[in-house]
């Protein structure tokens, strides 16, 4: 049986909008806490309704106010880490140009992407089609980085593992999202002294969230677009061996911060940026499948389901998994066409032709909250569920 799972974000609910557009978790935390217990219990029972096996916490504790939002899932890091700093007039996340050189590759701006600058008017102009939402300012570094959010990853854990009994199902059948080394450290520094530094600071850091996820019996996904998404931020581009070896911090941060850990209870979630762009510069899968098989944990989630990458199936023809397992996006976010539930089955049985069976797991390319409708999210998670069963029956 093919099972299915999600890549953690879902639509949030008016009344969560509500709440945090009221700054509930500020003026009633009491109240906040238990609207938010409520609301995961609904969450999750949902999915279960949909027929989706590995559930998550829809993301629910991360903080966002706005239907159109990209960056929940790294920006309630903020919030959790002691040592940063909004700096007021500080735009450099969005303006910084650096020309990279094999030896000298630094990430530019955000708003320095190649993608960005070769759709300009489609992104940007009077007639732009590409929603971007709205940004959020980015902190600076400015002190040695701490954690502070214990008590709210315990309360994102809490929250999941009542939500499962109350469904009638064990805490190892639900899924916490948090972020990755690498991906966390694409903010500004201005107290480490080299990118390498500020990278490994982060490893304590995030290790603490981690932990808290394990502890509680449940599955930890680590989020890190950046391992893909980042070649889009080299200007020139550059040679994809250059970027491998650039990633190369990023993935060992991520196998020093899972040490003495569950890695079995551990999956790694990689794509190319969720917003619904052009996506022309994205980095080929073939370059970084490998690197990413260097992180060691058992399940590895990438999109396969929108049209820049689905033909990137062919990877696994010459891989072996070890034993691990992938989770591809087989539904995805990037666009309002709901998939039949027979191309969700020809999808899984591609894959499950390639690594066996029993290490394919049905999933979405990327979270859904924040980048469709409602309606639609949920349509597709429907769509997912059914055409795991007909895969199942095929196979």
């Amino acid at each position: 049986m093919i099972l299915t799972t999600h890549a953690g974000s879902l639509p949030r609910t008016e009344r969560l909008f509500e709440a945090n557009q009221a700054d509930m978790p500020m003026s009633d935390p009491a109240g906040y806490a238990s609207l938010l217990s409520e609301e995961v219990a609904v969450i999750v029972q949902r999915q279960r309704d949909a027929g989706i096996d590995i559930v998550g916490d829809g993301e629910y504790g991360k903080f966002m106010s706005k239907s159109v939002d990209y960056a929940a899932w790294w920006s309630y890091s903020y919030a959790r880490t002691g040592g940063l700093e909004i700096i007021e007039g500080d735009d450099s996340w969005l303006t910084k140009v650096h020309h990279s050189t094999p030896d000298d590759i630094q990430l530019a701006g955000f708003g320095q992407r190649r993608d960005f600058n070769r759709f300009l008017d489609a992104y940007f102009g009077p007639n732009a089609t590409v929603e971007m939402g709205s940004s959020k300012a980015q902190p600076t570094a400015t002190g040695p980085l701490s954690y502070i959010g214990q008590d709210a990853a315990t309360a994102d854990a809490s929250n999941l593992v009542a939500a499962l009994a109350a469904a009638g199902r064990p805490a190892d059948t639900g899924f916490v999202t948090a972020i990755a080394p690498g991906s966390a450290a694409r903010i500004s520094n201005a107290y480490y002294g080299s990118e390498e530094e500020f990278i490994k600071a982060w490893i304590p850091v995030l290790r603490e969230e981690y932990k808290t996820i394990l502890d509680a019996g449940l599955l930890l996904q680590l989020d890190d677009p950046s391992l893909a998404e980042s070649y889009d931020q080299i200007t020139p581009e550059i040679d994809p061996k250059d970027y491998v070896r650039f990633i190369r911090t990023r993935v060992d941060a991520v196998n020093e911060a899972l040490e003495g850990l569950d890695r079995s209870r551990v999956r790694y979630h990689l794509c190319w940026g969720s917003w619904h762009g052009p996506h022309t510069t994205d980095l080929e899968f073939e370059n970084i499948v490998d690197a990413m098989l260097d992180i060691d944990v058992a399940q590895y989630s990438f999109e396969a389901g929108n049209v820049r990458h689905e033909h990137e199936w062919r990877v696994w023809e010459n891989r072996d998994l070890g034993g691990r397992t992938i989770l591809p996006g087989v539904v995805s976010h990037a666009t309002n066409v709901v998939e039949h539930p027979q191309l969700v089955a020809d999808r899984l049985v591609r894959f499950a032709r390639l690594v066996g069976e029993d290490h394919v797991i049905g999933s979405s390319d990327c979270g859904f909250g924040g980048r469709i409708h409602p309606q639609i999210a949920w349509a597709k998670l429907e769509a997912l569920s059914e055409g795991a069963a007909l895969a199942s029956d095929q196979l």
